[in-house]
């Protein structure tokens, strides 16, 4: 990378997201670094964020759509308009400390190899206390955020790899989404980062953790509840279809089968709630839809240039 510091684009989705935006704004152009450009992505709001941007933040760069079509198409609609060589993803309903973008910058940096930045997200309301410190994905297929809920005593305060960043707050280099494609829009929103961080990590992008930049999220402050519950139990099967090799499924397929069943039982035994419907119905349709799903990994292999075993060993860290 150029001893010059890169141009980095921030893209920021939004849907009716302005009282996000007003924490969110001010604190990304209190960062440290520069150079940097901010897009906002905006899902159709209704509550007057195109006309509020435009007055009030102008230097801002706004890509409008005209409905909510989620997020994995927003981010995919800023990757198009961004201008830098890095492009950080983050949600509205973030606060990135002042030196966050600094942090991001410097790990690449450190990192040549690396494609992917994960960063120490903390909870909005609970500053002690993690969102995530990079993402795991298990040999079982289960994804998730390391240390979640933890107290932040500083046990993830060790600069490592980690199988991909949190989508709320990321930094990638560009030439990764010129490798492996874009976010897939089949997603909507929940784990397309995920997706993304598989087909990098197959193609041989690794991801470092970094603690020094840091983010406070309000966590599921724009999602969350029923809707957030189907996404979730459909698109964890739609990435065990599209990205987990195959290698591994005949390895590890009664794991896999294991963990689903428990995710199944768990529903079910919270029947009467209804994010426990959401998430079988969303397993139901995650079922369904694996086939077309599976068609795609014969795109995703054909990518990959990382074997079985390196793939394996990093799931088990």
């Amino acid at each position: 990378m150029s001893s010059v510091n890169p141009l980095v684009s921030v893209v920021i989705p939004s849907w009716n997201g302005r009282h996000h935006l007003e924490t969110c704004l001010p604190a990304l152009f209190r960062q440290t670094y520069t150079p940097f450009e901010v897009i906002v992505v905006d899902n159709g709001s209704q509550d007057g964020t195109l006309t509020w941007l435009s007055t009030k933040w102008p230097h801002v760069r706004l890509v409008a759509l005209r409905h909510n079509y989620g997020v994995a198409r927003a981010f995919n609609e800023g990757l198009k308009a961004a201008r830098g060589a890095l492009v950080a993803l983050l949600n509205n309903d973030t606060e990135p400390e002042p030196g966050w973008l600094a942090a991001l910058v410097a790990a690449l940096q450190r990192h040549s190899g690396a494609g992917m930045v994960a960063c120490k997200i903390r909870v909005w309301d609970d500053r002690v206390r993690l969102h995530a410190a990079g993402d795991f994905y298990t040999l079982s297929g289960r994804p998730g955020n390391r240390g979640v809920w933890e107290v932040d005593r500083g046990q993830y305060d060790q600069e490592e790899d980690v199988f991909g960043p949190c989508g709320a707050a990321a930094l990638y280099r560009r030439e990764l989404f010129d490798d492996i494609g874009l976010f897939d829009e089949r997603f909507g929103s929940y784990l397309e980062d995920v997706d993304v961080a598989w087909r990098a990590q197959r193609a041989g992008w690794r991801c470092v953790y970094t603690p020094q930049a840091i983010v406070y999220h309000k966590v599921s402050a724009t999602g969350g509840g029923p809707l957030a519950s189907f996404y979730t139990g459909r698109n964890w099967l739609y990435v065990l279809a599209k990205d987990y090799p195959y290698a591994l499924w005949r390895r590890h397929w009664r794991t896999i089968v294991r963990e689903q069943w428990r995710v199944t039982t768990d529903a079910l035994r919270a029947w009467r709630g209804e994010a426990a419907r959401a998430r079988l119905k969303g397993q139901l349709a995650g079922f369904l839809g694996m086939p077309r799903m599976a068609w795609a990994h014969r795109h995703v292999s054909a990518q990959t240039r990382v074997d079985a075993d390196t793939l394996e060993r990093l799931l088990r860290a």
